[in-house]
C-alpha cells in the first residue's frame, strides 16, 4: 500500500470506532488490525495483543464514551505517524477511577505499522498526567487550572 493509502486507513479506522463507540462494538477492530497486531505501550493490565486493544476499546466506552479528531497525519514507507485528540465524557468507572461527569481532552501521538492493509504494530504517548488532572485524580500544578 502507498503512503497515502495507509493515511486513509487510519482515517477510517478512526471512523469506524467512533462510529461503534455507541454500540460498544469491539469487534470492529478485527477490520483493522492484523491477528498478529502488537501495541507497544500497552495500557496497565491489558495484553498487547489485538483482543487487549479490544478490551481497551470496551474499557473507554464503558468509562468515557466520546470521539477522536486526528490533528495530522504523516506517512512514510509503511508507517503512519498521527497527532490525534480525544473527546469523551467520563460518565462510567475508566481504568479503576469512579465516575466523575466530567468532559475530558486527551491528546496524543501515535505511530502505526501496517501490512497487508492492516495494522500490525502501535506505539502511542498520551498525555495521562493531563487526563488524571482533569479527573481529579492528580492535582494540576501550582498556578494552573484544569477544567
Amino acid at each position: 500500500m502507498s503512503a497515502e493509502e495507509n493515511k486513509t486507513l487510519i482515517r477510517r479506522y478512526f471512523e469506524a470506532i467512533d462510529k461503534e463507540c455507541a454500540a460498544g462494538n469491539a469487534d470492529i477492530v478485527d477490520d483493522f488490525l492484523a491477528p498478529d497486531f502488537v501495541e507497544h505501550n500497552p495500557f496497565p493490565g491489558i495484553p498487547p495483543t489485538r483482543e487487549g486493544w479490544k478490551q481497551a476499546f470496551k474499557e473507554f466506552v464503558k468509562g468515557a464514551p466520546g470521539y477522536h479528531v486526528i490533528e495530522d497525519l504523516v506517512a512514510e514507507a509503511d508507517k503512519v505517524v498521527g497527532r490525534i485528540t480525544a473527546y469523551g465524557k467520563h460518565d462510567g468507572e475508566l481504568f479503576g477511577i469512579p465516575a466523575t461527569g466530567k468532559d475530558i481532552r486527551v491528546t496524543g501521538i501515535a505511530i502505526w505499522r501496517i501490512r497487508d492493509g492492516r495494522i500490525v504494530e502501535h506505539w502511542h504517548e498520551t498525555d495521562q498526567m493531563g487526563l488524571m488532572q482533569q479527573l481529579g485524580v492528580v492535582p494540576p500544578p501550582p498556578g494552573d487550572q484544569v477544567t
